[in-house]
């Protein structure tokens, strides 16, 4: 079973997802005082339809709730995330 870590790289404007220590993706972000806004999100071809998006969006919404902060999803599939998982709705700020 694969080793999934995902950590906020926060020089770098982005989470990273490392799947058995090498980096297989990551969500860019743009931090603002009351939100993250979360622009874009990619995985590397090698990693592509192994659910390892699913899991880096997983761990970035589980890292800010856990901070107490909010969201703004401007990428794409971190949008259609959301609408699959409306258990997490409440993570988006305000606008």
């Amino acid at each position: 079973m694969p080793e999934f870590t995902v950590v906020d790289q926060p020089k770098r404007h982005r989470y990273e997802i490392s799947v058995d220590g090498e980096v297989a993706g990551f969500v860019r972000y743009v931090r603002h005082p009351d939100h993250l806004d979360l622009v874009h999100t990619e995985v590397g071809p090698a990693y592509e339809g192994r659910g390892v998006a699913a899991r880096l969006v997983a761990g970035v919404l589980a890292d800010v709730r856990a901070a107490g902060g909010r969201i703004v999803p401007s990428c794409p599939y971190i949008a259609a995330y959301l609408k699959r998982h409306p258990d997490q709705a409440d993570l988006v700020a305000a606008r």
